[in-house]
C-alpha cells in the first residue's frame, strides 16, 4: 500500500474506533462511570465547561458518582448543568458535594441499551466502509494518474479490504463486550 493511503486509513479507522468507545463510555450500564456526566458542560462565568474541569469526580461505590467542586458555589449551576442533561438521574447536594445514585437498570431497559449499542456499532461499521470507499478510490486515481501499475493496485484494494475486516471485527467486540456489561445484573 502506498505510504499515504496506508497511514490515512490507519488513522482514520484508529479516530473511528475511539469515537466509537467515547460513545458507548456515554451508554449508562447500570453502574457508576465517570464518563456518564463527561458530555455535561456548565456555564462558568460565560463559557461552557465540562464538569471534570472544575471538579473531582469519583466513584466511591459501584452505583454511586460523586462530584466535588473545587469552587463550592458552583454546585448550583452544576446541579442544573446535570439536570438539563436529562441523564435520567436527579442530582442531590449535600453542600459541598454533589451525588448522583445510579438506579438499578430493569430488564426491559437492558434490552433497549443493547439496541442502543448495536445502534451505535452499525453507525461506526458504516464510517469505517466510507474510508474503506474513500481509500479504494484515492488508489484507484493513482492508478489513473500512472503512479501505480495494475498488479500494485490489485494488491492495495486486497490490503484495504483486510485492513476494513480487521477494523469492523474490532468494531463487533467493543459492541460485545459492552452488551455484556449490560446484559449483568
Amino acid at each position: 500500500m502506498s505510504i499515504n493511503v496506508k497511514e490515512a486509513l490507519k488513522e482514520k479507522t484508529l479516530k473511528t474506533i475511539s469515537v466509537l468507545k467515547e460513545d458507548l463510555n456515554t451508554v449508562r450500564a447500570g453502574r457508576a462511570n465517570p464518563a456518564l456526566i463527561e458530555k455535561i458542560m456548565v456555564d462558568y462565568y460565560g463559557n461552557p465547561t465540562p464538569i471534570k474541569n472544575m471538579s473531582n469526580v469519583s466513584v466511591p461505590d459501584p452505583r454511586t458518582l460523586m462530584i466535588s467542586p473545587f469552587d463550592p458555589k458552583l454546585i448550583g449551576d452544576i446541579e442544573r448543568a446535570i439536570n438539563m442533561a436529562n441523564i435520567g438521574i436527579m442530582p442531590s447536594n449535600d453542600g459541598k458535594s454533589i451525588r448522583l445514585s445510579i438506579p438499578q437498570v430493569t430488564e426491559e431497559r437492558r434490552k433497549e441499551l443493547t439496541k442502543t449499542v448495536k445502534k451505535i456499532g452499525e453507525e461506526s461499521k458504516i464510517a469505517i466502509r466510507n474510508i474503506r470507499r474513500e481509500m479504494n478510490d484515492e488508489t484507484k486515481r493513482q492508478e489513473k494518474n500512472g503512479e501505480l501499475t495494475e498488479d500494485d493496485v490489485k494488491r492495495e484494494l486486497d490490503e484495504i479490504q483486510k485492513a476494513t475486516d480487521k477494523s469492523i471485527k474490532e468494531i463487533d467486540d467493543v459492541c460485545a463486550a459492552k452488551e455484556k456489561e449490560i446484559l449483568e445484573v
